[in-house]
């Protein structure tokens, strides 16, 4: 009976040693899943807010593009949002960032690329590109990509001023259809091509802070010192964009179309269009919509701006920024979604789409850029005339300070007893006053 009794407690020893034995590797087996379940979850798709601030056709350009991303990049999600124009988008970013909301990307305005770099808002990118991937966008473009000697930003919807004319009523004036090389030439055409009996205006352009950056430009000033805490434009170069604006106000020769900021761009375009005016200024990103808006209709030519002592303008459009605020994660998704709308055949496609400049060197040489510039030459004049351009001030408030040119310029406008001295005067007065104040 004893040994019985060893052999029944052998057996019930091992069957509790197997018990914990199973129950060991049972736990083992169950931590084994969990972690493969939890780094699942972790390797999943990184989602990715991004804001843009171009509707219409542009903007259903870059909703195809985002689709076309995430259908090519299952570990990436880009949830896209509309957010108004520059001024709107700037507007709530700022309430994002105070609120914690921010996307990952954003589309910003070139002047727009300091006020929220300055802050600390906006990622060091340098981390991401190489000074070989840089160096692939073309350098006039790269001028507003830099704060504090970081790259924050990267060229992508990018433009700048051109003229547009149209061609058909240049020739019936017996006008060089190509369009006035400077300002005398601007004065001439516009005079031989104002009808005054029919309401047709010779030249029409936006009373805007674009448009007097490159009027400065074309007289070899500047619109704030080297340092950027004195006015510069409170010059003749300065006095002398306002001086020609108000000579053809006064002839009846120019209109300046009524309207705020972009809304004033639209009845520029729409009288052109109408050819309610033979020429105006808007920018390069109108091409596409003016190429089809007004086929059947007349011929369309492009041309730079017209010189004043030499050539100058202004780049503008937006570049894409990544928030610092993002996780690592975030980031490299973002910077990945960056370089994938800004590769050789991306850029293309979005140039010949929009009108917009092809952003980089490789996307002009690319077979669908050269067959665009074949098909519709009007699309060169950007590119061609990005050797004169300059970059577009990024001080803190510069946006609050270009309210304050634009309304004493159209006050000038409207009421031509203000002399251009005047209203320049005015103008750089408060604007010094808020360089002082932000200084």
């Amino acid at each position: 009976m004893k040994y019985s009794k060893k052999i029944i407690a052998g057996i019930l020893l091992m069957v509790i040693a197997s018990t914990l034995l199973l129950a060991g590797c049972g736990a083992g087996a169950l931590n084994v899943n969990n972690s493969s379940q939890s780094q699942s979850s972790n390797n999943g798709p990184v989602t990715i807010d991004f804001w843009y601030a171009i509707g219409g056709r542009n903007g259903e350009g870059v909703e195809k593009l985002v689709k076309d991303f995430n259908a090519s990049h299952p570990n990436i999600v880009v949830k896209a949002t509309h957010q108004g124009d520059y001024y709107a988008n700037a507007t709530k970013l700022q309430a994002a960032l105070v609120s914690g909301n921010q996307p990952n990307v954003v589309m910003l305005e070139i002047a727009q690329v300091g006020q929220f770099g300055y802050s600390g808002a906006l990622a060091d990118l340098g981390q991401y590109f190489s000074q070989d991937e840089i160096s692939k966008f073309h350098e006039g473009l790269l001028k507003n990509s830099y704060v504090n000697n970081k790259f924050v930003a990267v060229p992508f919807n990018r433009s700048t001023p051109i003229l547009y004319v149209n061609k058909t009523m240049l020739k019936n004036a017996g006008l060089d259809p190509a369009g006035p090389k400077n300002w005398d030439e601007l004065k001439e055409y516009a005079r031989k091509l104002t009808n005054k009996d029919q309401g047709v205006y010779g030249f029409e352009t936006p009373i805007d802070i674009w448009f007097y950056e490159a009027g400065v430009f074309q007289q070899g000033g500047k619109i704030f010192s080297d340092d950027e805490k004195h006015v510069a434009f409170d010059s003749e170069a300065g006095y002398g964009i306002v001086r020609l604006w108000q000579e053809m106000v006064k002839e009846g020769t120019m209109k300046a179309p009524p309207g705020q900021d972009y809304n004033a761009w639209d009845v520029a375009t729409n009288d052109f269009v109408n050819q309610k005016v033979a020429m105006i200024q808007v920018s390069t990103a109108s091409l596409g919509g003016l190429i089809k808006s007004t086929e059947g209709k007349f011929e369309l030519g492009t041309a730079f701006l017209p010189a004043g002592k030499q050539f100058g303008v202004p780049t503008g459009g937006a570049n894409l920024a990544v928030l610092q605020k993002s996780s690592e994660a975030e980031k490299k998704a973002a910077v990945e979604f960056i370089k994938w709308l800004t590769n050789k055949e991306n850029a293309a496609f979005f140039s010949e789409w929009s009108g917009y400049m092809p952003v980089t060197k490789e996307a002009v040489e690319s077979e669908k850029i050269k067959a665009l510039y074949d098909k519709y030459p009007q699309y060169k004049t950007a590119l061609e005339q990005l050797q004169y351009a300059q970059a577009r001030p990024m001080i803190k408030g510069y946006r609050e300070m270009t309210v304050k040119i634009q309304d004493e310029l159209k006050r000038a406008m409207l009421d031509t007893s203000i002399t251009p001295e005047q209203a320049v005067k005015n103008a750089a007065k408060q604007v010094q006053d808020l360089l002082n104040k932000n200084n």
